[in-house]
């Protein structure tokens, strides 16, 4: 069967829901998002958006509204030891990223890319986002999806997108629960004023700390009136998958011990520190059944440890929508053939992510002249470049459908 611009339900109003909304709405869609939340809440922290991301924004039309909402233009990425404190560069950004990949580097608060995504949806759509909408159950036919949420609400769209993150309900309905695998890592994530931190680091670089069973991951956001942290250690006694789970600085200073006191000044101006266990999942196989597919973390949840978590659910959206478009309403052919794009490049994020845990953690980095060695070995430029611009290039507006 095929018919013209269906009416669209995205289940989750998170990034890449949001994303997807806006970019269907964009190309003529009538589209509801459905959030289970009561309040869409400033949750999260910061999110490094590569070049294949920002190319997206921008192409979103949000690129003016980011810039003046606070997202800061990397100048670079550099490679720091855990306990000394060399540094070694990672990639120039600033102008070589512009003229490289065609897009900037963008180091920013989820709250804000959220916040922007999230007006941008509204101002086009007016009360298409709808919150308190928490999915219990959905059934479908030849003719459409019904939607049945916990409040009693049903609702009825031609096609239904899972853009409900890492615990979907949809994906779960579709392809039954994934078995996920505790990383034996624990990640330690808060937001440091910069003008309590040390001046040397107040700089508009990403900065990757790498030590022995551990590392560290900084950057400013809010117009470089805060550094984000993310620290990330091994540990097998914490294995809550929560991102709004509070500890206290004093846990989160024993967890990076003996590490440099830049790192250390950073988390005593932290204010509480959040902890979740990193839980890794395997690539499914498959996104589809029916009229319904997946976005995003529902589909291919990723450990950050390539900063393309985000990006990922924002070239699904885009390249979602080339293929309905693509396909003129025929949406058997418009999911088969995202499936058939997007499956290999997430897969291989997912499968890189994972590898990079031994990488940034090897216990080599223990002892100086070796971790020397091992940083001037493995971040060789041919290397860095091997790792990275395969990512940065994809242009998600002209792969071919």
């Amino acid at each position: 069967m095929t018919f013209d611009k269906p009416k669209m339900a995205i289940v989750g109003a998170g990034i890449g829901g949001l994303t997807l909304a806006l970019s269907l709405l964009k190309s003529g869609y009538h589209v509801d998002v459905y959030e289970q939340a009561a309040e869409l809440l400033e949750l999260g922290a910061g999110v490094q958006l590569a070049p294949n991301g920002t190319r997206i924004l921008r192409h979103l039309g949000l690129e003016d509204a980011l810039l003046a909402g606070g997202a800061v233009e990397a100048a670079g990425k550099e490679v720091r030891i855990w306990n000394t404190g060399e540094t070694w560069p990672l990639f120039d950004l600033g102008e070589d990223s512009v003229r490289r990949f065609g897009a900037p580097y963008w180091m920013i608060h989820r709250g804000d890319l959220h916040r922007e995504l999230l007006s941008a949806v509204v101002k086009l759509a007016p009360g298409s986002v709808h919150t308190s909408h928490r999915l219990a159950s959905f059934d479908q036919s030849g003719d459409g999806v019904t939607l049945h949420f916990a409040n009693g609400v049903s609702v009825q769209a031609d096609l239904m997108i899972g853009a409900d993150g890492v615990h979907s309900v949809v994906r779960n309905a579709l392809v039954g629960e994934r078995k996920a695998e505790f990383t034996g890592i624990v990640a330690w994530r808060g937001m440091a004023p910069m003008n309590a931190i040390p001046e040397s680091l107040r700089r508009n670089v990403g900065t990757n700390w790498i030590g022995p069973g551990g590392h560290c991951i900084t950057y400013p956001v809010r117009g470089e009136r805060l550094m984000n942290f993310v620290g990330l250690v091994e540990r097998s006694d914490w294995v809550k998958e929560s991102w709004v789970e509070e500890g206290t600085i004093e846990e989160c200073q024993a967890d990076f011990k003996e590490w440099h006191p830049h790192v250390h000044a950073i988390i005593e101006n932290a204010g509480t520190p959040f902890r979740w266990a990193l839980l890794q999942r395997s690539p499914l196989e498959k996104w589809t059944v029916g009229r319904v597919t997946l976005l995003g973390d529902a589909c291919h949840p990723t450990l950050p440890f390539l900063a393309q978590g985000a990006i990922m659910a924002l070239e699904d959206g885009i390249v979602l929508t080339r293929c309905l478009d693509a396909f003129e309403g025929d949406f058997e052919k418009a999911f088969d053939r995202y499936e058939q794009l997007r499956l290999p490049r997430t897969s291989a994020i997912v499968n890189g992510s994972r590898a990079n845990i031994e990488r940034f953690h090897n216990p080599l980095l223990a002892y100086h002249a070796a971790a020397v060695n091992y940083v001037e070995t493995e971040w060789q430029p041919e290397k860095v470049r091997q790792r990275y611009d395969w990512l940065f290039e994809y242009d998600a507006m002209q792969v071919a459908i």
